[in-house]
């Protein structure tokens, strides 16, 4: 039995560190375990860098876009410092959040370009104070823009010789068959029904729009490496997915949108 003895532990040591080793290398294939989605938002936020992403519908390139977050910051949080006591990069105290997004895209064969730019504000406990929206096919274009506190949004679209424009309240939009109404669409009010959580009574705040996420630590393969990642997910309309990879330091990766839309970031689509 002594004899035995020391084989046994040295198996059993053996085929744990194996299975620790397959747990951990086949964590990829399934979704992985689960993390707060805050703690992504968070990374994503106060990202070091900007993200340099093309846009593919299947395997052709179809444009590209520019993701760049930012961290406001407080200049005299506990009074001055000295400047050999700065550190480089580093974030005093923060008093809120940005991100921007700008792009060129060709959705359509055929069409002209369309050129977006999407800029969102959050405070510091990562709620939206404001958001921004463009886009322009020329001559056309289409501005939204919303802001929290006023509880507004203002919707402006056309040629710049025939421009149209209107402010709408949060309240309004709780009733969406009178916005698109007043936007001259009211045939699309039969699509709302694939809408339920959208629609509700002007007392309901806030409004959702019906997308939960979630967020798995996951692996992303690179070439012959793995490298550790977070992985949202989300169902739009239930029955639309939606997946945004991200690196451990809030850098995208990689987004798969409906309509076989992917956005992947620049530095795999030069390996």
């Amino acid at each position: 039995m002594k004899r035995l003895y020391f084989p046994l532990v040295a198996l059993f040591w053996v085929a744990m560190n194996v299975l620790l080793w397959r747990a951990e290398l086949a964590g990829g294939k399934d979704k992985g375990s689960a993390v707060p989605v805050n703690v992504v938002w968070e990374r994503i936020l106060s990202a070091p860098d900007a993200s340099q992403l093309d846009i593919f519908r299947g395997q052709e390139k179809v444009g590209h876009c520019r993701w760049v977050p930012n961290v406001g910051e407080d200049p005299k949080p506990g009074g001055p410092l000295l400047a050999d006591q700065e550190l480089e990069g580093r974030i005093r105290r923060a008093t809120g959040y940005s991100l921007d997004l700008e792009g060129t895209a060709r959705l359509v064969e055929g069409s002209p370009s369309l050129r977006f730019g999407w800029r969102a504000e959050f405070d510091t406990r990562h709620n939206w104070t404001s958001l921004f929206l463009r886009l322009i096919a020329r001559p056309n274009l289409v501005e939204i823009k919303a802001n929290a506190a006023e509880e507004k949004v203002n919707v402006r679209f056309g040629s710049p010789e025939n421009p149209w424009e209107r402010t709408f309240t949060f309240a309004e939009f709780r009733r969406p068959e009178q916005v698109l109404a007043a936007l001259g669409l009211p045939w699309a009010s039969g699509l709302l029904a694939t809408l339920p959580a959208v629609t509700g009574s002007p007392s309901e705040k806030p409004l959702e729009l019906g997308v939960e996420w979630q967020a798995y630590s996951d692996w992303l393969k690179i070439g012959s490496a793995r490298t550790r990642i977070y992985r949202l997910q989300a169902r739009l309309l239930d029955k639309h997915q939606i997946v945004v990879m991200v690196s451990r330091v809030g850098e995208i990766l990689r987004v798969e949108l409906p309509g076989d839309l992917r956005i992947v970031n620049d530095a795999f689509t030069t390996l």
